[in-house]
């Protein structure tokens, strides 16, 4: 006897459907598992007939034979267990196929499973539940059943009942209509703690406070340069304050990343993710990959939001070189021999640095550095030429006096937001969608960066002393844009351009940090 089950396999941040097609028929008691399965789905073939046994059921004695279609892509993950479970119990006619017992007018063709399963029955979360729901609903099944703990996450998906099941002889006996069981409904409310920090925290540093702005307005990457202690880390940890909240589109997108590494714990991410990976992380934990089917890197999982790199110089040379493609296209692309797979990769870098081995160049009114011009150099050059052109804004963070310490502006991340929304606005009424600055082609540069004679002689000038790229001449123009944005200006004057300037001059310091723009006569 032939029974179809329909499941759903993760692909990337996205999911595709699989049919679990469970023959059974006579001969020696044998169990295949087919369709490209991977060591996990191959290990169903123990933990399926305990579970079905110490549920209360006999599980087939016939050869059993179980495909998963399509058989051309690798399948992985526990998520099969419950699917082929059922197709068994139906076979053996536990649960019928067709206008099942349930008071929901239900049909085994109009559900989804997808569920680990225990030896003695119980159901157990799995992770990707929000893709493969996402795409049973665009699919047109009716309903899915899957583990309790992930009823909730699944309940975010509109237009599809969700039904939680805690243990095998559970979804048998609601699928036989002996158990009444009600769908799942989504809880969206933020689960975050919006006083967690705030910019009223950090005295002093109004450059910085104002660099951020920037940055948070134009969707900016930024690099923080200052001695330990300086307050490098505090501010970057405060960036996520000042940004838009996001959009409905933007939170589902985020949460499926958090989904498919099952790292999702409550619900919709209704904050920009911030994600701060140590200097020892490897290329694969930052960029994504690993066996079988790759998976998220940091720079994935901090999509829509701020990827802090802090001892940027110490991150291996490898692993900043990969972040950047990411950088420059929003997405990485992971291939493996069977697979490739894309992930979202939108981020703002936040990176953060010593500005010597010691920290403290430069800053003989605390302490004196014991570093000679050399090690500064080779310091710095850890840092490609290539990846700074990727990073818009670089700033100092020095020490501050005592007195400063003691007197914060006031000013709040709320009243700083509301100027960054306000910049984004006029962001969106430009281009006509919801994106900043930072993401102009070059077309949109010559459009909207348009700059008058004055400037034109002033950024003539700038790029032929400072010998700067082209990459580094068009992220500057952005900057400036953001910056009249900020001021709403209509058009971009020689301040605008100064103070971008001043935002870009690392690259261009070998043995003395700057802290304002080049002078250029």
């Amino acid at each position: 006897m032939l029974v179809t089950v329909h499941s759903g396999a993760v692909l990337g941040i996205d999911a595709y459907p699989v049919d679990v097609e469970v023959d059974l028929a006579a001969g020696m008691q044998v169990f295949h598992i087919v369709g490209l399965p991977d060591g996990a789905v191959r290990e169903s073939r123990l933990r399926v007939p305990s579970a079905v046994e110490n549920a209360g059921f006999e599980f087939p004695r016939e050869k059993l034979t179980v495909n998963l279609a399509p058989a051309d892509v690798r399948k992985d993950g526990t998520g099969f267990d419950l699917p082929i479970a059922m197709g068994a119990l139906a076979a053996l006619r536990y649960v019928p196929e067709a206008k099942l017992g349930s008071k929901h007018d239900l049909e085994l063709t109009d559900i989804v499973f997808s569920g680990e399963l225990s030896l003695t029955g119980e159901l157990r979360p799995i992770r990707g539940v929000l893709p493969i729901t996402t795409m049973a609903m665009e699919r047109g099944f009716r309903a899915i059943i899957l583990p309790m703990p992930n009823a909730a996450e699944a309940s975010l998906v509109p237009g599809i009942e969700v039904y939680g099941m805690s243990t095998l002889g559970e979804v048998v006996r609601f699928l036989n209509g002996q158990l009444e069981v009600l769908p799942t409904v989504a809880d969206v409310a933020s689960n975050s703690d919006a006083n967690a920090v705030d910019f009223a925290d950090v005295a002093g540093h109004g450059h910085a406070k104002r660099a951020l702005e920037i940055a948070a307005a134009g969707g900016h990457n930024i690099l923080l340069v200052g001695p330990p202690g300086s307050g490098k880390s505090m501010l970057a940890r405060r960036l996520p304050t000042i940004l838009p909240p996001m959009g409905f589109e933007e939170a589902i997108q985020t949460t499926k990343l958090f989904s498919v590494t099952g790292m999702l714990r409550d619900g919709l991410v209704t904050e920009r993710p911030f994600r701060a990976p140590h200097h020892t992380i490897s290329d694969v934990g930052l960029i994504g990959g690993g066996t079988g089917v790759p998976r998220p890197g940091e720079i994935s999982l901090a999509h829509n939001g701020v990827l802090f790199l802090d001892e940027f110089p110490e991150f291996r040379r490898s692993t900043l070189e990969a972040l950047r493609q990411p950088l420059e296209d929003g997405h990485v692309t992971v291939t493996r021999s069977l697979v490739s797979v894309q992930y979202p990769a939108n981020v703002m870098l936040v990176a953060a640095m010593n500005p010597c081995p010691c920290g403290y160049f430069g800053n003989t009114r605390v302490r004196r550095c014991t570093c000679s011009a050399e090690k500064v150099r080779n310091y710095k050059s850890r840092i490609s030429g290539p990846m700074l052109d990727r990073i818009d804004m670089h700033i100092e963070i020095p020490l501050l006096p005592y007195d400063t310490l003691r007197d914060p502006d006031g000013q709040t991340s709320a009243q700083i937001a509301e100027r960054v929304r306000c910049a984004r606005n006029v962001q969106k009424e430009r281009f006509g969608e919801d994106r900043p600055n930072a993401v102009m082609n070059a077309k949109d540069v010559r459009k909207w960066c348009e700059l008058d004679e004055k400037g034109h002689a002033w950024m003539r000038r700038v790029v032929d002393k400072l010998g700067l790229s082209g990459r580094a001449h068009e992220r500057i123009l952005k900057v400036a844009r953001t910056i009249a944005d900020l001021e709403n200006a209509t058009d971009i004057s020689v301040d605008h351009i100064g103070e971008a300037l001043s935002f870009r001059t690392l690259e261009n310091s070998t043995t003395q940090p700057r802290t304002s723009a080049p002078q250029v006569h």
